[in-house]
Parts: structure tokens; C-alpha cells; sequence
């Protein structure tokens, strides 16, 4: 087993891209999130995405600061994360661009008006809650007002690659 020191000290592997490598052997679901602006909607794409409480019901998700799109989150009063199925890789990599955009889209609305992808396996829709400093990211803490969820098979990220979930039980 390699040691990595993500701030170059001590022996082994060093350095950001060996720790971001070391990270990537954690498989997580993908997702989009949206929000509306006055310039019109807005969506990225975010792996880092994880409940926080059950009561209040919260949860947390991280933009990159170095994101275009990042004022538009840190600023939202709302927004929604969809957790995307294995048959919207589409999506992720439409949203994962910077200049990613609802074209070609029928994106339908929540009541705060924020703009919905059909087909995904759970959606929360979410006021803001809190910001917090995460280093070259920002930690999003929503309250989530409404979720919803339908079966299906999840998108997932792991080493750099997308892929689905193999049952084994």
C-alpha cells in the first residue's frame, strides 16, 4: 500500500494528484444540481453529496470555488440535487461542462421554480441552509422540503470512470 501525503511531507507518494488518486478508490453516486437565477437556470454536476440528519432533514453537497457556475449555488436561496440512473451519463457529462446547459431540455419546476430532470432516482429539493469553507470547495448544506424516488439501477463514479451496480446479495 502506497503513503500518500497530500501536502508533499514525509515519504511515499506526494503530492494533490497522488491524493486525489487515493480518493478516487471511494465509489460514489453522481448527481446534478439545479437552481434558478435571473439569468435563467443553472446545473452542475457533483459527486460530493451526502446526508447530514435525518432531524432536521439535511444534507450537504460541495462546489468546486474555481466553478463558473459557483456564485450561482453559493447564492441560491434553493435548489434541487438529482441522483442520477445508469442511463443518464448524458447528463452528468451535459452538466459536468462549463457550459453545460438546459438546451434540448423540457425541464419541468418546483414550487420555488427550480428546474427539474426527469428520469432520475431520487430528487431533493432544498432551501439553503448554510455555507461553509471547504478549502478550494464550498460545503452546501441544504434543508431539504421535499424528496422524491422511483427504482431504477444508480450512475456511479469510481477511479475516474462511470459505471452501474452490481448486485451481489
Amino acid at each position: 500500500m502506497d503513503i500518500i501525503t497530500p501536502d508533499g511531507s514525509g515519504e511515499g507518494r506526494d503530492g494533490k494528484r497522488a491524493f486525489r488518486a487515493a480518493l478516487g478508490r471511494y465509489a460514489t453516486g453522481v448527481t446534478v444540481v439545479t437552481t434558478q437565477t435571473a439569468k435563467g437556470p443553472v446545473g452542475i454536476t457533483a459527486n460530493s453529496f451526502t446526508s447530514v440528519s435525518l432531524d432536521p432533514p439535511l444534507v450537504l453537497w460541495c462546489p468546486a470555488k474555481a466553478s463558473a457556475r459557483f456564485t450561482a449555488f453559493t447564492e441560491a436561496g434553493h435548489y434541487a440535487i438529482h441522483v442520477l440512473a445508469a442511463d443518464q451519463l448524458d447528463l452528468c457529462h451535459r452538466f459536468a461542462r462549463a457550459g453545460g446547459d438546459f438546451a434540448g431540455l423540457d425541464p419541468g419546476a418546483t414550487p420555488e421554480g427550480l428546474p427539474l430532470l426527469p428520469g432520475c432516482l431520487a430528487r431533493f429539493d432544498c432551501a439553503a441552509h448554510a455555507v461553509h469553507d471547504g478549502g478550494d470547495h464550498a460545503i452546501l448544506v441544504g434543508r431539504v422540503l421535499r424528496a422524491f424516488v422511483r427504482q431504477g439501477t444508480p450512475l456511479l463514479f469510481w477511479h475516474g470512470r462511470y459505471g452501474d451496480f452490481l448486485h451481489r446479495d
